[in-house]
């Protein structure tokens, strides 16, 4: 069954007046970093009102961050207005039980995240924490007397004064700050205090928890460390709220992850990968008996990762959304007859939350032409509401078109990506053509909007008259677990063979002119974009965003240590051929292609030397070359100057060199 959205007759006509007026408006990377982010879509217990978040850009002499605020509205999409205000965010509303309050985290204090009450019939969000350290995440409790959260621990007093006197050294892996689950009760005692009470105080990282229906044990994963290259060491444990007492539910050498209750409180639906964990994840939903024994395996989805939403009313199926292709697939699944039904499809992208009563959809939908927006649909009849408009200015701008096509590769294989036309487009004109590669390898190009926010500005480069191909090449999710291990130990084989296949595709259409090419894309995309320009001269010039340029020394500096090793089959000492065989640095001798570099300078998960070598090499040959650091910037820009300056000088690179 389709998703039906209804129509907003008075917003149709009013946008496309809007259009009319402005169409000869230009996209700018200012306007795309402008484009507004919603989030955290949470219908009321009684499906009659929703919240929503809204992230935007602030850009003065003297900021540059994106702020979130909430809104209210009722689930008809009238009655939609601001409750949160300020210049620091507001986060992650969710209802109270009895549908009068609102809790949520904001950083207006301290710039630390502490939790915050409104109660819906109007006054001042009242705070409920005061805390050193942030929270992280928080559920209420079934009757709703209590709100567990999570936070790290914070710095010590002596941490924070070594910190102040520079004598702040640290040792690697060591005094890790772990997050542990802490219990809050909302009605202040005797004193007129709320004093939270820690849950957990085992030596390991607590991740998702979800509360027993009868609000007396909370089910929570957890790590050995908050560090990232650990997820693979992920257990579940229920803990009983008031002794505190902790037992085991799942610990095997699989990871097992997102624990969610049935509504009898008997199972739990846990997400468990196989054994052992690989990067390239796959993994079932499993119940568990919360009185224990062994674990029942439901079905298999296609792409092996499903992200689960949560159970019907009746406990008889489990929702959940995965990557399918360029799309997102919203499937159930019958916990009896283990029968998968595709609940659901759309022609873009959307991210889905369910109310406590089960009765009601939250969505943010987005397509290539269609900003991100909330939605809201009844469960037994999928129609979508639409509640928010926040981006309905960018119904004034010209969008071009976005298709899917198919290619063989060079061994045969079937291949699909995203073509973007220029915008207005006529068939048999041959435009400059630039090849976008997306990041994992796992990751999937999808009908997100291209007006959107980022490092690329796709409809900047649209309306310069550039098409942009998008390609998903083996390795990427949205294609089965198959297809996204066909690259093990082959970065930079078939999987280029994929990328070239597709830009010879772009060509024989008579859309791409082959002496005008250009190619860019970010950590894998920045790989590929390296290693590119090193195996041919195709390209008239190249963008490698946060590029992974040696397989050796990035594996001895990132924050991951085993996701090479477990793409090449072991570590560099182990097989240095092959570590040297598929990196640009072993193979840049000659290299000619004018090529940018982009790279956050705390950047961890790529770090920011593996651009500076790819500089250093290129300039030492005399290859036209720039190299831009963005301070401050993590693996992904999250400051609108940033990325803005990214879009632009990409922008800049590809008008010098493809026109």
């Amino acid at each position: 069954m389709k998703f039906l959205v209804k129509p907003n007759i008075f917003l149709f006509f009013a946008f496309a007046f809007v259009w009319a007026a402005n169409a000869q408006t230009t996209w700018t990377p200012e306007m795309q970093v402008k484009t507004k982010a919603v989030g955290a879509v949470q219908v009321s217990p009684d499906g009659k009102r929703v919240v929503y978040t809204v992230n935007e850009a602030v850009m003065t002499a003297d900021k540059s961050e994106f702020v979130t605020q909430i809104r209210l509205a009722a689930t008809d999409g009238t009655n939609d207005f601001q409750i949160t205000f300020g210049d620091k965010s507001s986060t992650n509303p969710k209802w109270s039980p009895d549908g009068n309050s609102i809790a949520f985290t904001s950083n207006r204090k301290d710039n630390r995240n502490n939790l915050y009450l409104l109660r819906v019939a109007g006054g001042e969000a009242e705070p409920l924490t005061d805390l050193k350290g942030s929270v992280s995440d928080f559920n209420w409790s079934p009757d709703g007397g209590s709100i567990a959260y999570t936070m790290s621990d914070a710095k010590t007093d002596d941490e924070e004064k070594n910190d102040k006197g520079r004598n702040d050294f640290r040792w690697v892996d060591e005094n890790l700050k772990m997050a542990r689950l802490y219990v809050l009760p909302v009605a202040k005692d005797a004193n007129g205090k709320r004093e939270p009470r820690k849950l957990t105080a085992e030596n390991y990282n607590v991740g998702g928890f979800d509360w027993s229906p009868d609000g007396k044990t909370i089910v929570f994963g957890h790590t050995k460390s908050p560090v990232a290259n650990d997820w693979t060491t992920s257990d579940i444990s229920l803990l009983d709220v008031a002794s505190g007492r902790t037992t085991v539910l799942a610990n095997s050498t699989s990871a097992e992850t997102s624990p969610q209750y049935s509504p009898d409180g008997r199972t739990i639906a846990v997400l468990v990968s196989e054994n052992p964990p690989r990067w390239t994840f796959g993994g079932v939903i499993n119940i568990f008996p919360v009185s224990g024994g062994a674990p029942k395996p439901l079905a298999a989805s296609f792409d092996g990762q499903p992200n689960i939403v949560d159970f019907s009313a009746d406990g008889k199926t489990i929702y959940f959304t995965e990557s399918k292709g360029v799309k997102t697939g919203f499937y159930s699944i019958d916990v009896n007859s283990d029968k998968i039904n595709e609940f659901s499809e759309t022609d873009g992208v959307f991210a889905v939350t369910m109310n406590s009563a089960r009765n009601m959809f939250g969505i943010v939908r987005q397509n290539s032409v269609s900003p991100p927006e909330a939605y809201v649909s009844a469960i037994n009849k999928i129609s979508l509401v639409p509640i928010s408009r926040v981006n309905a200015e960018l119904a004034k701008m010209p969008l071009p078109k976005t298709e899917v096509i198919k290619w063989k590769s060079a061994d045969g294989r079937d291949i699909e990506g995203l073509l973007t036309y220029p915008t207005g487009y006529q068939a048999g004109q041959k435009v400059p053509l630039i090849l976008n590669i997306h990041g994992g390898p796992a990751g999937v190009f999808q009908h997100n909007f291209i007006g959107g926010r980022g490092v690329y500005p796709l409809a900047v480069f649209a309306s310069k008259g550039y098409a942009i191909l998008r390609p998903n090449p083996r390795g990427s999710s949205g294609y089965g677990t198959e297809f996204r291990r066909a690259n093990v130990k082959d970065w930079g084989g078939m999987d280029y063979q994929d990328l070239m296949t597709g830009v010879d595709a772009v060509v024989k259409m008579g859309v791409a002119d082959e002496n005008r090419l250009g190619v860019m894309g970010w950590s894998y995309g920045g790989f590929m974009t390296s290693w590119i320009v090193t195996q041919t001269k195709r390209f008239k010039a190249a963008s490698a965003g946060a590029p992974v340029t040696n397989l050796m020394s990035f594996n001895g500096t990132a924050d991951i240590p085993s996701f090479v090793p477990d793409y090449f089959g072991g570590q560099f000492w182990e097989n240095s051929e092959i570590y040297a065989k598929h990196s640009a640095m072993f193979n840049i001798k000659g290299v000619s292609t004018p090529t940018l570099i982009q790279h956050g300078e705390a950047d961890i998960r790529v770090p920011i030397s593996q651009g500076y070598e790819f500089y250093n090499a290129l300039k030492a040959q005399g290859v036209p070359t720039r190299m831009i650091v963005l301070p401050r910037q993590p693996h992904g820009p999250n400051e609108p100057k940033m990325q803005v300056a990214a879009m632009q000088s990409n922008l800049d690179w590809f008008e010098k060199y493809l026109r």
